[in-house]
């Protein structure tokens, strides 16, 4: 069925006119000599967009913008018409929630065009409405096959009470993988705890993490309990454990091997009760360059590891990603050549850069409707590509990329497919291995 388009318009050539312009576009045109007229199709007729005039002979177009507004017809584009063009109209018309504002005599090709967007704006809000809620299983969002690999892990974690390792880049969402293994295990109504390392100064860390007794230190002039004290018998996520100094990794080694510790100047040994959850965007498998972590501590920590993959390699999450990050901002749509570039981009910055985006998008939207113009220009203009010895022109990104599946599909052809010793001779963790083989598509 086309779309209907209420002209409401006293002049009845100029609203004839109007009609077979709009006939033009596919559409079905009803045609109104004033307000109550117009308010009757309103009632009887399914209407997708409505071109008012503002001066009737039964009243003023305000008039009828207004119960729109106020009404379960809300979110109808209005386009407000007249011949008598001022600031103070048109300010008017834009605050009070009309689609636009146009004067007569009209530029006719020019209002066809204003009546496509706002026919374009209705459909997608609509659809928008009609879009079923989003499951969200502990602030993760997410159905692609990448992500369907780390629920798996998650679930299995959460039936475990053994250390986990989060491991991925910036922004993709580690502290929320942990909270959704805590959430998800018998633990979930003790408390969940964290603390991010980097942020502390080492000096202390020790300190913050095991608390200490009055007059061990300068300004100590309390007892105080740690992280681990205060977690109970929940869950304690050790943020960024990349970053923790050596020497404090060795101490937290032999807590996690005695299920014991003691406040900084105290005597007395407490036992762990919490589980351990750790997180890092660093290299800290054993045998990768620039690893962070004592291989012992590695081991121990990553009794169950979970990777969870960059946006990059799930770009199928990224409308459902959209969406919910709708919620939070005036606009409530994204049209379809700014979702095409949403869905293009590389997102270094992972899903936290996705949602600021989307955040600094629809806040900039004239409308409710997120169009290419409003996103940021690296979304909209990429990095040019750089110049490869053989004339093929690639970004930094996609170089190393191609570098990186060279060196697996190499791996995995010496080994025979054993994905194993394959991971073991790129110096990765069979997990990180797994993420790149559905990131790169090898079979």
């Amino acid at each position: 069925m086309s779309e209907t388009v209420l002209i409401v318009e006293d002049e009845p050539g100029l609203r004839e006119g109007l009609a077979d312009a709009v006939g033009r576009l596919g559409c079905r045109a009803l045609g109104a000599a004033g307000l109550a007229e117009a308010r009757r199709l309103l009632a009887a007729e399914t209407i997708d967009c409505v071109l008012l005039d503002i001066r009737l002979e039964d009243g003023d177009g305000f008039e009828l913008l207004a119960e729109l507004r106020a009404g379960p017809q809300r979110d109808l584009p209005v386009i407000m018409a007249t011949a008598y063009g001022d600031s103070e109209r048109t300010i008017r018309a834009m605050r009070d929630g009309a689609f636009d504002y146009v004067t007569k005599p009209f530029d006719l090709p020019a209002l066809l065009i204003t009546v496509k967007r706002a026919l374009d704006q209705h459909r997608m809000l609509r659809v928008a409405s009609e879009r079923p809620r989003l499951e969200v299983a502990g602030g993760l969002i997410g159905s692609s096959a990448a992500m369907l690999v780390t629920w798996k892990l998650i679930g299995r974690a959460a039936a475990s009470s053994a250390p986990v390792l989060v491991t991925g880049e910036t922004g993709v969402g580690k502290e929320l993988v942990a909270r959704a293994v805590h959430d998800y295990s018998p633990r979930a109504r003790e408390p969940f705890v964290a603390v991010n390392l980097a942020a502390l100064p080492p000096s202390l860390i020790e300190s913050e993490l095991f608390g200490h007794e009055r007059g061990a230190f300068t300004g100590a002039s309390a007892r105080r309990a740690g992280r681990f004290e205060l977690a109970g018998r929940g869950t304690l996520l050790l943020d960024e454990i990349g970053d923790l100094d050596p020497s404090l990794q060795t101490k937290l080694l032999r807590v996690l091997q005695d299920g014991k510790f003691e406040r900084v100047g105290g005597q007395e040994t407490l036992e762990l009760r919490a589980r351990v959850v750790a997180a890092t965007h660093k290299p800290v498998h054993p045998g990768e360059h620039g690893a962070s972590l004592r291989e012992d501590l590695y081991y121990r920590l990553a009794v169950i590891e979970i990777n969870v993959p960059p946006l990059r390699a799930r770009r199928s999450d990224i409308p459902q990603l959209v969406a919910h990050a709708l919620r939070s901002v005036p606009a409530r749509a994204v049209s379809e050549a700014a979702m095409d570039l949403l869905a293009a981009y590389q997102w270094p910055g992972n899903v936290r850069e996705l949602m600021h985006v989307v955040e600094r998008a629809g806040a900039l939207a004239c409308g409710e409707i997120i169009d290419e113009s409003d996103l940021p220009d690296a979304v909209r203009k990429p990095p040019a590509p750089t110049a490869t010895s053989d004339g093929e022109r690639l970004s930094l990104r996609e170089a190393v990329a191609r570098l990186e599946r060279s060196m697996i599909t190499q791996a995995l052809e010496e080994t025979g497919g054993n994905r194993s010793e394959a991971a073991r001779r790129l110096g990765i963790a069979r997990a990180q291995l797994y993420a790149k083989l559905q990131e790169f598509g090898i079979e």
